[in-house]
């Protein structure tokens, strides 16, 4: 990337973690290693190959536990997960096994046994067409450089005894390396890949590092010495600002400051109009550890609690046990609010164990999530029982994804009496009047929700799924993801019907997408009726200051104009006016 001017280089990117910070750059080195393959002349090399791989593997899970020890220092407890993570990994059979064998089968050098393997291990994950769980395969990533860089003798980068204040610059930054940077000395980062969902990206939003992430080529704009602006809040970076962009963005550092601060004020409070419409405000999170931040941040329970992780990175499936002690720990934690557990959302092609099913044309329209349960009963079957199971120590709700019609959830309904009566008939306690509901996120789905809402006791909208399938939206794909628009006068209308049907059946509905925690959306999702909304933890604050700042009434008007314009960009327009003439100081850029 050429430098275009000297001052004001901007480049756009995505928000890693939020927070305005001004600071000079280090450039570290984090890109591909290049890895040398040749074949070893005879089988007497293949044993001192073996050791090598070894000797790397072992020193890999002693820098991974100083991390670990690191994030415990740092107060950082509900990310260490994160170091957890990367551990098991470096004690997967499959990994060390199978790169052993290359090495002894196809006489190779460890390096290129250890890149088939990662290889292998990769394309299990990058084809889940699910933010959350596709963006795990960093993981993976970042435990092979790591052994890579251990098998080539490369040392770890230090950001624990830096002179100045800096903002680090790299291609990528594992979580390891992330949890070294000190608060007082590491200011902020910036790296060419990575998502707002990776790993890294939680480490930072965790230790509250300003990133962005996801730049492309940051690494090749930026030079040694340059001065950087990073803006976590709207993921652009600026290289040299020029005096004026420098005051400019002085200045917004101090109102957003200010506004964080402000919004704490709202931790406890509920999340009421001023006219006494009450609405719930839950979070979603996927690992035990994120409950801390869900308290933080004055949540008032869980709406999603995604399990997938359980299912994922391993060879065998999670028994009963180890399933049941994940949700008795979320429910115990987070008492005395209730999580709502979302039952296995993958198809069976997604599990490293091998399970013998065919391969999918298209998974994210095949056999996943109700359908692969409703297939492999005894799978669902277990996770069943360890829901129930923990239903017993705190307040549970469990529901079912992809439904698309009522013969899915008579199936699952028939299944889940008959773990409620093997429980009851040895004699082990759970809640018996445990609440059900399921996720509206196929448009099949909308269309039956009247008939629906007769069979569960709620729904929860997954926008995420929903705008996909009805609009016929890659979400994922960057040639058509521009066209995935939450406020899409076809996904306002579905969203309608959907909240009419449950309420005219008597039963509670909430929403769990992304388009749940953004601000912007919250007015219109007020006067549609909504009674709850599931969000990222940081979202929480802000959202409850919007409700807290509109009335009901207000907001039943403002989308009585809104489901009268015929276009995502005109109402988009509408809002965006509105909330900055409500927020000047949110929504005054």
């Amino acid at each position: 990337m050429e430098r275009k001017r000297k001052e004001d280089y901007i480049i756009k990117g995505i928000v890693g973690s939020p927070g305005i910070v001004i600071g000079k750059a280090r450039v570290v080195d984090r890109k591909k290693i290049d890895i040398f393959t040749y074949r070893l002349i005879s089988e007497t090399e293949a044993p001192s190959e073996e050791e090598r791989f070894k000797y790397a593997v072992e020193t890999s899970k002693e820098q991974c536990s100083r991390a670990k020890e690191d994030m415990l220092s740092q107060d950082a407890k509900d990310v260490v997960h994160i170091m957890d993570a990367h551990l098991l990994i470096l004690e997967d059979r499959m990994l060390i096994d199978e790169t052993i064998k290359r090495i002894r089968e196809e006489k190779i050098n460890v390096e290129w046994a250890l890149e088939i393997t990662m290889q292998k291990l990769l394309r299990a994950f990058k084809e889940i067409d699910d933010e959350y769980l596709s963006a795990r395969d960093s993981d993976i990533g970042h435990v092979g450089k790591r052994i890579f860089r251990n098998l080539l003798g490369k040392k770890e980068e230090n950001f624990v005894d830096l002179e100045e204040k800096i903002i680090v610059v790299a291609h990528d930054l594992s979580p390891a390396d992330t949890v070294q940077m000190s608060k007082d000395k590491v200011i902020g980062f910036v790296t060419d890949i990575g998502g707002r969902t990776s790993h890294t990206a939680i480490i930072a939003r965790a230790l509250e590092i300003p990133a962005v992430v996801g730049l492309e080529k940051v690494t090749e704009a930026v030079e040694k010495g340059d001065s950087l602006v990073v803006d976590g809040t709207t993921g652009i970076v600026i290289i040299n600002p020029s005096k004026a962009i420098l005051n400019e963005y002085l200045e917004k550092k101090r109102v957003y400051e200010s506004l964080e601060k402000e919004l704490f004020k709202y931790k406890d409070l509920p999340a009421e109009t001023p006219d006494g419409f009450r609405i719930k405000v839950v979070a979603n999170i996927e690992l035990i550890e994120e409950i801390p931040s869900v308290l933080k941040h004055g949540a008032e329970g869980i709406g999603l609690y995604r399990t997938e992780f359980l299912y994922l990175n391993r060879k065998e499936l999670p028994s009963e046990e180890e399933q049941f002690r994940a949700y008795k720990g979320v429910v115990e934690e987070l008492h005395p609010y209730s999580a709502t557990i979302r039952t296995l959302d993958i198809g069976g092609d997604k599990f490293i164990s091998r399970l013998e099913l065919a391969k999918e044309m298209n998974p994210a329209l095949g056999l996943r999530a109700i359908r692969f349960c409703l297939r492999e009963v005894e799978i669902f079957k277990t996770q069943l029982r360890a829901i129930l199971r923990a239903s017993n120590f705190g307040k549970v709700k469990v529901i079912f994804p992809m439904i698309s019609g009522v013969r899915e959830i008579l199936q699952t309904k028939e299944i889940l009496e008959e773990v409620k009566n093997e429980l009851k008939a040895t004699g082990v306690p759970f809640d018996t009047g445990i609440k059900i509901g399921i996720m509206i996120e196929i448009p099949s789905a909308v269309t039956l929700a009247d008939i629906l809402a007769r069979e569960v006791d709620f729904f929860s909208i997954g926008t995420n799924d929903l705008i996909q399938y009805s609009l016929a939206i890659d979400r994922v794909n960057e040639h058509v993801s521009y066209l995935y628009e939450p406020l899409h006068p076809a996904v306002l209308r579905l969203i309608k019907q959907v909240v009419d049907c449950g309420h005219n059946g008597g039963i509670k509905v909430g929403m769990c997408g992304e388009m749940a925690g953004e601000p912007l959306h919250i007015p219109i999702l007020l006067g549609l009726g909504l009674d709850e909304l599931s969000m990222n933890a940081l979202s929480v604050l802000q959202v409850k200051k919007v409700i807290r700042s509109i009335t009901h009434e207000e907001s039943r008007q403002l989308l009585d104009h809104v489901m009268g314009l015929a276009t995502a960009s005109e109402i988009r327009s509408f809002m965006k006016a509105e909330m900055r003439m409500r927020f000047p100081m949110e929504f005054g850029k």
